[in-house]
């Protein structure tokens, strides 16, 4: 039922992360268009967003994050893993790592094969590059990325570099690995610094890049506090959205003329669609709700990457990030931060990327690895060890286990069931354990070994798969790259949920924009990609392309 007097614009969009502040800001270019964004958190008032190293905070914060967990399943050694997605204005891209990274062009060119038209790596370059501002040395740009957007999100090389890190990348290099110039340019292997989306020492958000610039429009309205708790329909097309600012307080609507558009993220999403009557029959039947749609495919197909992170223990005198976060060290940091000089508090969470194999003789990567020059005490939440060490991860590409996203009740102030399924199917084992072995090799190099001393996590004792396997089980954790609850895929497909235009199967006026549309898991961090799915979702709603 709509309320009267309820205010209508052409398009309202849930969600003011990395898709809805990229949509913001090119559907309010025609200043013909009228455009609503909710967002379930504050602005992004918080300074620690904007701080690089912020993230320590916010990440833990239920102001500006949802704090999800995920449930208790023997291949996390039945632990609940925290899978903290962001809550404010330019959603996880102002809680995020700060990595850009798009993937490996076969990403893409399996969703085209997979009957997904025009969502091959050649389509889709055009819109990376339309949502990038690549910033190289000296201000120009490498050969490898020319034609990226000034208007983009800006994109920096690694600015502060620790010994242990070049240490690192050395031995890589010892080991068989190359340098990688440009791991953006379509050639992914090797090993060097990651790009990051910092600007001047400061985080450069999706809000601050996209939505804020299109705040100044007068045909954009953006509401904070207004989490979306019901997709409103006239039978089978969608017409606007309830929102309330509390548990318990009066519901508000707002109307689309046009479309509604969800741009959630994979948790919301899903659950969005779930309690609003699109999904399961069976789910919907649970939980009480009409069924407006039955879509099998709503929240399942849920993936994520699962990490393991070693630790070693730096010998004394060697000064990484644990010590430079610590009195007059840290002080020093501060000011060299506060003065536009590299300083430990602009710079992203891991430092040193490796893609490379599991195992010889594939074509690609099939791993993620990663080296942060600073160690986190075990058990603790970011809080460093108190003394000097070094971390490095690793994570399969491409995870064939999936598990589901479930409401629990029509009550959206409740969490939802999330349900990874880590490491259920034997080919992740495999590539997992693959991961574990190459960090020591890589950890265990001569270029290191003047730096650091012994292992302290999980330690020489572990060896035998079985053992990795059970440390991996009771200490790996997720990397934040939620995928696939609402997964494009062409209607013959009984379990996709958009098209490749990405509108709601079976349903008129509802889009879905984000990370939940994926059809298979990026061999990447998702930023870079939820930013060009968006740029390319523009194109589809204004009619730029067919």
């Amino acid at each position: 039922m709509t309320s009267a007097g309820a205010e209508t614009f052409d398009y309202v969009i849930v969600g003011s992360g990395a898709a809805g502040s990229v949509l913001a800001n090119r559907l309010t270019a025609d200043p013909a268009v009228t455009v609503c964004v909710l967002e379930a958190g504050p602005p992004d008032r918080n300074p620690f967003i904007h701080i690089p190293a912020g993230f320590i905070k916010t990440l833990s914060n239920p102001a500006v994050t949802w704090q999800f967990k995920t449930e208790a399943i023997p291949m996390t050694g039945g632990r609940r893993i925290s899978t903290t997605q962001g809550r404010t204005l330019g959603g996880s891209s102002s809680v995020n790592g700060l990595i850009y990274n798009r993937g490996q062009p076969t990403d893409l060119d399996s969703w085209a094969q997979r009957g997904n038209r025009g969502w091959g790596y050649d389509d889709c370059l055009p819109y990376y590059r339309r949502s990038e501002n690549r910033i190289g040395p000296a201000g120009k740009e490498p050969g490898e990325t020319r034609g990226r957007n000034a208007d983009g999100i800006p994109i920096t090389d690694m600015d502060w570099i620790n010994q242990v890190s070049e240490a690192f990348i050395r031995g890589c290099e010892g080991i068989g690995i190359p340098r990688a110039p440009d791991y953006n340019s379509g050639i992914q292997a090797g090993v060097g610094y990651y790009q990051r989306t910092i600007r001047n020492g400061r985080r450069i958000s999706a809000a601050v890049a996209f939505l804020k610039p299109a705040m100044k429009r007068p045909n954009l309205e953006v509401r904070t506090n207004a989490r979306a708790s019901r997709i409103l329909f006239e039978g089978t097309r969608a017409t606007g959205i309830a929102y309330q600012a509390a548990r318990g307080a009066p519901a508000r609507q707002v109307m689309a003329r046009r479309e509604v558009i969800l741009c959630s993220g994979t948790v919301n999403t899903a659950r969005l669609l779930q309690v609003s009557g699109v999904g399961p029959a069976d789910l919907l039947g649970r939980l009480g709700v009409p069924v407006v749609r039955d879509v099998r495919g709503v929240g399942s197909n849920f993936r994520d990457h699962y990490a393991s992170r070693f630790v070693m223990r730096a010998k004394k005198g060697v000064e990484t990030l644990n010590e430079l976060s610590r009195g007059l060290k840290l002080g020093a940091q501060i000011a060299r931060w506060a003065t536009g000089r590299p300083s430990i508090l602009a710079t992203t969470p891991s430092h040193v990327h490796v893609f490379w194999k599991s195992f010889e003789g594939l074509d690609q990567p099939d791993l993620q690895c990663v080296f942060t020059p600073g160690s986190y005490a075990e058990g603790k939440v970011y809080v460093l060890d108190d003394y000097p060490g070094v971390t490095a991860g690793a994570w399969q590409h491409r995870p064939e286990s999936t598990g589901w996203v479930r409401a629990r009740s029509t009550d959206v102030f409740e969490d939802p069931e999330i349900n990874p399924n880590y490491l259920s199917d034997p080919m992740d084992i495999r590539v997992h354990l693959g991961g574990m072995k190459l960090l020591r090799r890589m950890l265990g190099t001569p270029e290191l070994g003047h730096y650091l001393e012994g292992e302290t996590l999980p330690g020489p004792k572990v060896q035998g798969d079985d053992e990795l396997l059970d440390f991996a089980k009771k200490n790996g954790s997720t990397t934040y790259h939620l995928i696939g609850t609402a997964r494009m895929g062409p209607e013959t497909d009984p379990t996709a949920v958009v098209s490749d235009r990405l509108l709601v199967h079976g349903l008129a006026g509802l889009r879905v924009v984000d990370a939940s549309i994926m059809p298979s898991m990026p061999s990447a961090n998702t930023y870079a990609t939820t930013l060009m799915i968006a740029e390319r979702a523009a194109d589809f709603i204004t009619g730029a392309v067919a």
